[in-house]
């Protein structure tokens, strides 16, 4: 596929100023919660390019608030109408989209437990044949960019044109200190094949806490995101769903101020000759470490043949585990995270088992 079959038009008709700032509460819970929380935000001088209320609210577990529904929509509209800011609402199901529709939302998103539906995703895709509308796609729960990218396809196909996606991070199991992990190679990795991808981060969902919000955002502008995505509420506290990560206006006021956002170029000739030497040299020794690892795997399939003619096993753990130990200490040495360490070397080590294994299916 080609790059541009995401991407054909701007996600948004006019430009706008870095970072594209989706901003509201989790979920829609009165008339009186949707409103204070726009006068919140208004009284911070804050113009959201999209203001977003939960109405239809998918719970892990039934016996949560799963959203007020079609009554939710008119508060949309009714902060549409006093403050002029357009609106946008999570959907999952063609009802869903016929109700958002004619209640005059300007943007829908598919959440994350949608995406991971294909079945799901042809549905919305199906009633949105002949709308044009902007569309903004969740990556799924699971790591899974081929379902991700998947999902812009099903859209693009029905003849939406204005695609984005939203980074809100991925399901993991055991502890961490993010919500959901942000993963942030998968999102790179979508945006390097198709480059003109708008793309926005859902630092609410990534954290799951308030004190982390400004740190993925700001990594978000780092990384040449579009746009962030902060829930925000009048009364956090006292929050209907996921009351940890939500912010009051001035709250969200506050990570706005501190966020830094990063050009993409520069014209300054001194940058640009700076930049390019360091980026040659970059080149250089990429191409000394890709001949290093091709040296590395004929060793590897030396090692292979010997094995084979011994009868020996491929895995070798007490060996594996000892290189992995001396090297995360001299990586650390070198100021190189365990972590990084790890991740490289056990790429090395399955690439050199694959080579081991071909050798051992030789007649």
């Amino acid at each position: 596929m080609e790059t541009a079959s995401l991407s054909t038009r701007a996600f948004m008709e006019k430009g706008f100023t870095k970072p594209y700032l989706i901003a509201g509460p989790c979920s829609a819970e009165t008339e009186e919660q949707v409103m204070a929380t726009a006068a919140q935000i208004a009284a911070e001088g804050i113009k959201p390019d999209l203001f977003r209320a939960g109405i239809w609210k998918p719970r892990t577990r039934p016996g949560s608030f799963e959203g007020i529904g079609r009554p939710g929509l008119n508060w949309l509209k009714k902060v549409k109408e006093e403050y002029g800011w357009k609106t946008t609402t999570e959907v999952a199901n063609t009802q869903h989209v016929f109700d958002a529709l004619k209640a005059g939302v300007d943007v829908l998103w598919i959440g994350a437990r949608t995406t991971v539906n294909p079945f799901s995703v042809q549905e919305i895709a199906d009633a949105l044949v002949g709308v044009d509308i902007p569309v903004l796609v969740k990556n799924p729960i699971n790591p899974d960019l081929s379902l991700w990218i998947g999902s812009l396809e099903r859209l693009k196909k029905a003849g939406i044109t204005r695609l984005g996606v939203i980074h809100r991070g991925f399901s993991a199991f055991g502890k961490s200190i993010y919500r959901n992990t942000p993963r942030w190679e998968l999102p790179i990795e979508l945006i390097r094949q198709y480059p003109d991808l708008f793309i926005i981060c859902d630092a609410s969902h990534i954290c799951g806490n308030r004190p982390g919000l400004w740190e993925v955002a700001q990594r978000a502008m780092d990384l040449n995101y579009d746009g962030i995505m902060i829930e925000t509420h009048c009364n956090p506290d006292a929050a209907w769903s996921d009351a940890a990560q939500q912010v009051t206006g001035s709250g969200l006021k506050n990570i706005l101020d501190r966020l830094v956002v990063r050009q993409e170029k520069s014209a300054d000739p001194k940058f640009i000759d700076n930049i390019e030497d360091i980026r040659h040299q970059i080149d250089v020794i990429d191409n000394e470490l890709l001949n290093i690892l091709g040296e590395r795997m004929k060793l590897a399939d030396k090692i292979g043949m010997f094995k084979k003619m011994n009868n020996i096993s491929i895995l070798q753990s007490s060996r594996w585990n000892e290189i992995i130990q001396k090297s995360q200490e001299k990586g650390k040495a070198l100021g190189l995270s365990e972590d990084f360490i790890t991740k490289v070397l056990t790429a090395i080590h399955e690439e050199s088992i694959e080579h081991q294994e071909k050798i051992m299916i030789e007649s």
